[in-house]
């Protein structure tokens, strides 16, 4: 009759392995699946010792049935924490499994050592098998881990009930009945009876309720039902729910959109008192009375500065979820089409003579910008009492160094860009603003340490730039004017500043504009040094490419040369005159 019992838990058990293999998802805790291998390996245990026939069988027996005992309270705390969404060190994991295993060892010296059992002897009572033992230390340390994970589990399930609203409080109902269940028949369970064992029987309640759990599972875990749905998005929003529009949970891309999500509780229905439940109704209900309404518009305001709110507008649909092939629920998702709606917004509202008034404004406004930053370049080299009159001449270099790469069309510089560089010349030295005027305005060469203090100047005019053009809504030109101002004083070989930076990782616009403001140094005239002539700032230059410059650039200045000259001697002839 006993071996009936433990026969008729083994079927049972072995059942329930097979409906969890037919229900099984990659998305499955580990855990899981450790349980329901180890549960049917315990219970053959018990079928192989209610039929043993002498101590081997016994003793073999005893030492699988200590699989599960040694090794199911430990994956069963490891599945709790999981589901509870509790997160403890994994060296703590590894140490208490290595205890399980070293736990598990000494159970194998029984009939060898004294370690497990002290002694053991073997009888038949009324038919049924009993193996006679004294215990040793071993067996009472195990009984200690097994304490030790029931303990932690059951106050994963009690904390998480009052404190993680996020976790399923079916979840947590159907964890805490196994896991008591199990506890009780491992240390009560034998005091009432001793004929049979309670264990395999708490063992196969809690492999059903762990089946109900992995169904429930597949349905809370936001990123398994919408990869059976849609091909996971990060920029898209994700909110589910079941047949019963009860909250199954949102990823973090939807709580982002709707912080109020986070005050909505897993497995109740939607809260319609909290502001994203009652809007989440309204969708879910028009949906489902006609699958037609399936896309709403939601719009959040975001604070852009002191003084301006920008809106950001989600594309919001409502459809089915499934599981799968099978419809389980419903399910939200929300997609940021802010730049699309402003579009149809403008199409809208402005026919072509407005359209055609903006572009006018527009083209006014930037004209304004452009000549606020020429005048701030301009007040800046007034500070600078050595380079008068530099900006202009570097900007007209330029302007000759980008016309005959153009003519080339070896450099793939798209038309816009040329335009840009062009454009951001003038704001080279803007950085000269932060210099103290004792050094900027020094009649003479500086020493060493006024010339690290004019170096800041690089760095300084970038973040001036950034500042100036940060609501620009051109952002390659900003990138530009930064690049050209912050980078115009690197070199080739790296040995430049602000950053040191080398070839290819200095932009290229920005080795452009260091050509043509050494260029302009040398031919100048400046406080400290005469003009150098053509053929001399020629053969620096030529010099300095592959160290200092571009070597790649060197065809593009020769045959700019002539202009450059061309353009020097038309400035000496104006001062002449």
């Amino acid at each position: 009759m006993i071996a009936l019992y433990y026969e008729i838990l083994f079927a049972c058990s072995v059942l329930l392995a097979v409906i969890y293999v037919f229900l099984w998802h990659k998305h499955f805790d580990t855990t899981f699946t450790l349980v329901f291998t180890l549960i049917p390996i315990d219970c053959l245990g018990y079928v192989m010792y209610a039929n043993a026939k002498n101590i081997e069988e016994a003793v073999l027996a005893n030492k699988i049935i200590y699989i599960g005992g040694s090794f199911l309270p430990y994956f069963i705390m490891l599945s709790i924490l999981n589901l509870c969404e509790i997160k403890i060190s994994k060296w703590l994991i590894r140490g208490m499994f290595v205890c399980c295993m070293i736990l598990y060892g000494s159970v194998l010296t029984i009939g060898y050592a004294p370690y497990f059992y002290k002694e053991i002897s073997f009888t038949v009572q009324n038919g049924n098998p009993q193996l006679i033992r004294s215990y040793g230390i071993m067996h009472m340390l195990i009984l200690i881990m097994i304490v030790i994970c029931f303990t932690v589990s059951l106050a994963a399930i009690i904390f998480s009930y009052f404190k993680k609203n996020q976790v399923s409080r079916k979840i947590i109902y159907l964890l805490f009945l196994p896991d008591l269940l199990s506890m009780l028949s491992y240390f009560v369970g034998r005091r009432i009876t001793n004929r049979f064992d309670c264990i395999p029987a708490a063992f196969i309640f809690a492999e059903i309720m762990y089946l109900l759990i992995a169904y429930r599972v597949s349905l809370y875990d936001i990123s398994d039902t919408a990869i059976d749905t849609m091909v996971q998005n990060g920029e898209t929003g994700f909110i589910t729910f079941d047949s019963k529009l009860r909250y199954l949970g949102s990823n973090e891309t939807a709580k982002a959109v709707m912080p109020e999500l986070k005050e909505l509780y897993v497995d109740r229905k939607i809260d319609r008192d909290n502001a994203a439940g009652n809007k989440l109704f309204s969708w879910l209900s028009s949906f489902i009375e006609d699958s037609r309404h399936h896309e709403f518009l939601y719009t959040v305001s975001a604070k852009a500065d002191d003084s301006q709110t920008d809106d950001r507008i989600f594309r919001v649909e409502a459809g089915n979820l499934y599981g799968g092939k099978h419809r389980s629920g419903y399910m939200i998702t929300m997609t940021d089409d802010t730049q699309n709606r402003k579009y149809i917004r403008l199409l809208d509202h402005y026919n072509e003579d407005l359209q055609r008034t903006v572009e006018e404004k527009t083209r006014h406004i930037t004209e304004m910008h452009d000549n606020l930053i020429m005048s701030m370049a301009v007040m800046v080299e007034s500070r600078d009492n050595s380079t008068g009159g530099h900006i202009n001449r570097t900007s007209v270099c330029v302007r000759i160094l980008i016309d005959e790469i153009r003519k080339s069309g070896e450099l793939s510089l798209n038309e816009e860009f040329c335009k840009d560089i062009i454009k951001a010349a003038p704001m080279h030295d803007l950085g000269k603003i932060a210099v103290d005027d004792a050094v900027l305005r020094k009649p003479g060469r500086f020493t060493d340490e006024e010339f690290e203090k004019m170096k800041h100047h690089a760095a300084e005019g970038a973040r001036v730039i950034h500042e100036i053009l940060k609501k620009t809504d051109d952002d390659m030109f900003h990138i530009i004017a930064e690049n050209v101002a912050h980078y115009h004083h690197e070199r080739w070989d790296g040995s430049g500043y602000p950053d040191g930076l080398q070839g290819e990782a200095i932009p290229v616009e920005a080795r452009i504009m260091a050509i043509a403001d050494v260029y302009d140094a040398l031919v100048s005239k400046r406080v400290y040094k005469d003009s150098m002539s053509f053929e001399k700032a020629d053969s620096i230059i030529l010099s300095g490419m592959g160290t200092q410059f571009d070597p790649q650039l060197e065809p593009y200045y020769r045959s700019a040369r002539p202009r450059l000259e061309q353009y020097y001697e038309s400035l000496k002839r104006t001062e002449e005159s």
